[in-house]
């Protein structure tokens, strides 16, 4: 039988239920649209005990996205076995997932927020992106990555992204067609930039020596035939 009494949660773990509970109303409306009053009801306490916890929205709004942040860093991770089109591929279900779960909030967070100029919002994002660069190299098996190799993979990154975006926009395209297009993109990428680098061509050869006739990659240059057929 229940006495209907509630547990008193501990500091830690009040900040780490409003952390979550603020997550899920960002998740599902952009966070200029949330109070601080939306947040305290649904947390089912008052308004001054959020401020308690935290000093204002903005740096709740700061601590959802870290969460966030580290959840999205670590869907760029996968393990090194395998053609590099399927690892590709399986990071992009991973990185759409996340961004299906969390629209509204990772449209805000791209296009700016309620922390519009914020040194630490910036750091997230920033080691977001870095983190997945660094996944991306570890699949290429290099450590020292040139100029044009860097600017492939980073570019490639800036396109998940904005294609992400485009695809909350409506929806209007399935996004199992869009995560193979950016596997394809990012060989076509590669190629275009392998045409006048040798140091490109050789890590684009390395990859494609171990693509099945199945794979992403190999998939795009039979379609690349088809058209010049």
């Amino acid at each position: 039988m229940t006495t209907g009494v509630r547990r008193r949660m501990g500091v830690e773990e009040r900040r780490q239920q409003l952390i979550g509970v603020a997550l899920d109303l960002f998740s599902r409306r952009s966070p200029d649209d949330v109070s601080i009053d939306e947040i305290a009801s649904a947390a089912g306490i008052s308004r001054p005990l959020v401020y308690h916890y935290f000093p204002g929205k903005l740096s709740l709004y700061e601590a959802a996205l870290k969460r966030a942040s580290d959840d999205l860093a670590e869907r760029f991770v996968e393990p090194r076995e395998g053609p590099l089109g399927a690892r590709l591929l399986r990071v992009m279900r991973r990185f759409f997932d996340f961004v299906d779960e969390h629209g509204p909030g990772f449209s805000a967070l791209m296009r700016g927020g309620p922390s519009v100029g914020s040194t630490t919002t910036n750091a997230l994002v920033d080691g977001v992106r870095q983190a997945a660069y660094l996944q991306i190299l570890s699949h290429l098996r290099v450590e020292r990555p040139s100029a044009r190799l860097e600017l492939v993979v980073r570019s490639w990154i800036s396109l998940a992204e904005a294609t992400a975006l485009i695809w909350l926009d409506g929806r209007r395209i399935p996004r199992a067609e869009l995560e193979v297009q950016l596997v394809h993109d990012f060989a076509a990428l590669a190629a275009v930039s392998a045409a006048s680098d040798p140091e490109m061509a050789a890590i684009l050869r390395a990859a494609l020596s171990h693509e099945p006739t199945e794979s992403p990659f190999a998939d795009l240059v039979g379609r690349l035939l088809a058209l010049a057929g």
